[in-house]
């Protein structure tokens, strides 16, 4: 492929990748078309689509997105932890916590995985595996204020208090202004 090519699609990627950090989702779309056009093997094409169609609500659009990036490379962690989450988000929780397995596998510092595998097992009303993934999650980036925050519901679902208190309380030390951590505070009876 002629470098000049290669070089446009770097700038689709990354023009697309810039209008997702905006909420630009139709201009992202637009410009991962193009690079898909101009080198429709580019991987990180079809996740990066994958997100903006997820973020847009069309998750069986970005699951073929992401199906498509794992057939080109089915090393790309993220296009797995992706399409875990469109599974979840479709209400699939067994088929999202299959592809964090895979993500986290291929990735093991992968915070994001974790978390979001924890989350999939809260939501499946199993506690201790997920407050074990929001561990692991809270150990490899310590200053994730959503970890904290979701590992202190699933303490409070087992009745566990103290230790919802603790998350809590930890969350607003990371973030002053989060909301649902001083609801949770006041729901067991700590004022923030």
């Amino acid at each position: 492929m002629p470098e000049s090519v290669q070089e446009a699609v770097r700038a689709h990627l990354d023009h697309g990748r810039a209008c997702l950090d905006k909420g630009k989702y139709d201009d992202a779309i637009a410009c991962f078309d193009e690079a898909i056009a101009l080198d429709p093997n580019v991987a990180t094409a079809y996740t990066n689509r994958g997100v903006a169609y997820r973020k847009k609500g069309e998750y069986d659009r970005a699951i073929a997105d992401y199906d498509k990036a794992i057939a080109l490379n089915p090393n790309i962690a993220t296009a797995y932890a992706n399409r875990g989450l469109a599974y979840r988000k479709k209400g699939e929780v067994d088929r999202a916590i299959a592809d964090y397995d895979k993500a986290i596998a291929l990735d093991p510092n992968g915070a994001l995985a974790y978390h979001n595998r924890g989350f999939a097992y809260d939501h499946k009303g199993d506690h201790d595996r997920a407050i074990a993934d929001y561990d692991k999650a809270i150990a490899l980036d310590p200053e994730d204020a959503a970890a904290y925050f979701n590992r202190g519901l699933a303490h409070e679902s087992k009745g566990e208090v103290d230790r919802a208190i603790a998350d809590f309380s930890k969350v607003l030390e990371i973030d002053p202004s989060h909301q649902y951590a001083k609801e949770g505070l006041k729901h067991l009876g700590v004022t923030p």
